[in-house]
């Protein structure tokens, strides 16, 4: 049947109704992309680990230009003001965008955008507007899960090929937190609902949907949100480890179920994890948890560090990116108006020693691991004696 590859993740509901499938490794893409990230110089390196928005509408504004021509950044966060006008003037957008990016290193960006459906919704009047997340788990009460699972792997394929054909290649979704009395109010309807089955399988749909376009996904918000709201303050989970991993169980069944490309992590304070750090900035979270025990190899992108959950405390955007690189992070956001100063603070934490220029290339043999996998590399790059040489490191 159709859904038999997008539904991977029913076999934790019905395990005889649908046989697992493999799932595409990853692994035969590190080497190459090791090879690549070593011969980079520090300046292409520490750009390659930002995602950053941009300045501009139909066409980049000339300062946005020389800004990507001398910090080709890894990826590229696309927001309403930047994606409000015709499917043509968007297309022309990003081929503009990932052209000035990859003329130097021959390395595309991924073209990122906040795509869940519902209230979020980053796209003009040419793209189809999904219906939220929740509206599924509604469906799935009503007419089954099977129905709601099917209904939403016809409409995430329909979106898929529309904002591909866009040049979208990165998904800042789905959420795959648990609805629940904590984060309801923060969520809403952007989650698939309180049962962590059903939020696991949807999640698998959207992911998989996405991936028939070439377009990576990144399931959000890890561990999970508590109360706050994390763009106007501190945000906080009171659980215990036994609880948390309740919570975070969606994730874990993504992760040793299918192909994740990416996980976003949140600003959220789990003081039974560590009591001091930010989830963005834990090597307790994001190394020992996120990837020792749940055994998670694919890019971990930290949420946006101007939010005040940071930023309250005091933390410069600057600090904090180079302080969640060094906790395990491979992916950091940030905004034209400091993407040169958060690409410098990267350098000279690199020629300090603070952080070390090997965790750096690791970082970044993740991320260009999966833009070979999606075809942001091109073959003459991988296979050319260029590599190695030391040719892109002197540029």
């Amino acid at each position: 049947m159709r859904l038999r590859a997008a539904l991977l993740l029913i076999t934790f509901v019905c395990p005889a109704l649908f046989p697992q499938t493999p799932v595409i490794p990853k692994a035969d893409t590190f080497p190459q992309a090791a090879v690549i990230a070593a011969s980079l110089s520090d300046n292409d390196l520490a750009a390659q680990v930002l995602l950053t928005g941009i300045d501009g509408k139909i066409n980049l504004v000339p300062a946005m230009i020389s800004l990507l021509q001398k910090i080709p950044a890894g990826g590229i966060l696309l927001f309403k003001y930047n994606l409000d006008s015709s499917n043509a003037d968007v297309k022309k957008l990003l081929s503009q965008t990932a052209a000035i990016v990859s003329a130097r290193t021959g390395i595309r960006p991924f073209m990122a955008a906040d795509h869940e459906g519902g209230l979020v919704n980053r796209f003009g009047a040419g793209v189809q507007k999904l219906p939220s997340a929740y509206s599924f788990w509604e469906l799935a009460q009503s007419e089954g899960i099977f129905a709601a699972l099917s209904r939403a792997d016809f409409l995430y394929r329909q979106s898929a090929a529309e904002i591909g054909g866009l040049g979208i290649n990165m998904v800042l979704g789905p959420v795959a937190e648990i609805l629940n009395d904590d984060n309801s109010d923060f969520l809403g309807t952007r989650s698939y609902g309180p049962d962590a089955g059903f939020t696991a399988n949807a999640a698998s749909v959207f992911i998989h949907a996405m991936e028939t376009a070439g377009i990576a996904c990144v399931p959000k918000h890890f561990p999970s949100s508590g109360a706050g709201d994390p763009h106007l303050g501190s945000d906080f989970i009171a659980a215990d480890r036994p609880e948390l991993d309740r919570l975070t169980w969606p994730f874990a069944a993504l992760i040793k179920s299918i192909h994740v490309p990416a996980i976003m992590v949140s600003h959220v304070m789990v003081p039974a994890v560590d009591a001091v750090n930010n989830a963005s900035l834990s090597n307790e979270v994001i190394t020992v948890w996120l990837r020792k025990e749940l055994g998670f190899d694919g890019i971990v992108i930290a949420d946006d560090f101007s939010m005040k959950a940071v930023s309250d405390k005091g933390i410069s955007t600057e600090e904090a990116v180079v302080r969640a690189l060094n906790a395990g992070a491979d992916m950091v956001m940030c905004w034209p108006s400091n993407l040169a100063s958060v690409h410098a603070a990267i350098i000279a934490a690199v020629r300090s020693g603070s952080l070390p220029r090997a965790k750096l290339e690791v970082a970044v043999t993740r991320i260009l691991a999966e833009k070979i996998r999606y075809g942001l590399i091109g073959s003459e790059l991988i296979g050319s004696g260029l590599i190695g040489s030391g040719h892109i490191r002197g540029v």
